[in-house]
């Protein structure tokens, strides 16, 4: 982000919620990156915080940690039905009604 950028977003920031914001993003290069790559992901991973990869001094990506979150499709409706009567016996024909 270009520096009169960032002071205009910091000072509108500060005005509005009375305190500044620290963003928690270190850069790395693109050079040191590909040397410690699966240790810089590893730690990424731990401390949770983002890493932007730079070229020439330029941003060209940026390293975030994946969110844990399971997926929602299996199990949301766990514990939600019940069981009633006998569900192993077949059903008398008088009880298929129109069907048999």
């Amino acid at each position: 982000m270009h520096w009169r950028r960032y002071r205009r977003l910091k000072t509108r920031f500060r005005a509005k919620y009375g305190h500044e914001v620290t963003m928690k993003t270190k850069k790395i290069a693109a050079g040191e990156f590909k040397a410690r790559c699966l240790a810089i992901m590893d730690e990424v991973q731990a401390k949770r915080e983002t890493i932007i990869i730079t070229k020439c001094g330029k941003p060209i990506a940026k390293l975030s940690p994946a969110e844990d979150k399971t997926d929602d499709i299996f199990g949301f409706m766990k514990g939600s039905g019940f069981i009633n009567g006998d569900i192993v016996s077949p059903l008398p024909p008088e009880d298929w009604g129109n069907l048999a």
